[in-house]
């Protein structure tokens, strides 16, 4: 297994959650669950997977929902927002502190989720492609994987050098380049908050065109990886803004 990587930095997640994880972001959450559970055919009760579930906007809202829903991340903080956040909707999570490289399940669920970006940040695509692996043996037979992530394609489309926005009280800068022949996207977010202290970080994110990753999870061994635009599942075209894969096992 790698060593200690820049995504198991509980400093990090702590001082940029709020500009991540801002009041928009939480409002979509039941739409973008909603969505999720009929994509998969979920009812009440169904076992979910949430994989990187962060502070737990889509978890809870699937348990909202009525689902069965157990949410991994390697970040405590992130685990303890969620289990808070579940504990003022009135639902149950059932929450673990795993790395998804690794993780087993005990006993399989009906659908897995892995929303908002939260693929491709592994050293290697090896340890990318682990965690992929993780999730097809954590679902029974039949069972639905939705991915969301920035492809090559939209990250090309949409590529900008930098911006500057406010955000959950802060002044928000940052910078992106490419990392080779459009393998990866350089990013360096900086923080000044209302008294101008300045925390920054610089990350890479793999990028992965849509037609690799669809077939990436068809060697690993689902049967069916679809492609769209959005959670509509309207088409992956010139228009898309993210890419979402609909995988059945």
């Amino acid at each position: 297994m790698a060593g200690h990587e820049w995504f198991e930095d509980e400093a990090f997640w702590t001082a940029y959650a709020p500009v991540m994880f801002d009041e928009q972001h939480w409002a979509q959450a039941h739409g973008t669950a909603e969505r999720c559970a009929a994509i998969a055919g979920l009812t009440a009760g169904s076992r979910v997977l949430d994989a990187c579930c962060g502070p737990g906007r889509i978890a809870v809202e699937l348990a909202l929902c009525g689902m069965d829903v157990t949410g991994v991340d390697l970040m405590q903080p992130f685990l303890d927002a969620a289990a808070e956040t579940a504990r003022d909707e009135g639902v149950r999570l059932t929450l673990q502190k795993r790395d998804m490289r690794s993780f087993t399940a005990e006993k399989p669920f009906d659908a897995a989720v892995n929303i908002y970006n939260s693929f491709g940040y592994c050293d290697s695509i090896a340890d990318d492609m682990r965690i992929l692996r993780s999730i097809h043996a954590a679902l029974r037979d039949g069972g639905t994987f939705i991915l969301e992530c920035i492809s090559r394609e939209i990250a090309v489309q949409y590529f900008t050098e930098g911006e500057w926005f406010e955000r959950a009280g802060m002044t928000v800068l940052t910078s992106f380049s490419v990392a080779g022949a459009w393998e990866g996207l350089n990013s360096k977010w900086t923080l000044i908050d209302s008294e101008g202290k300045r925390t920054e970080h610089e990350f890479v994110q793999r990028l992965y065109s849509a037609a690799e990753l669809r077939d990436s999870l068809k060697d690993i061994g689902f049967s069916q990886a679809d492609v769209y635009g959005g959670f509509a599942l309207t088409p992956y075209d010139h228009s898309a803004q993210t890419m979402v894969i609909v995988a059945r096992k």
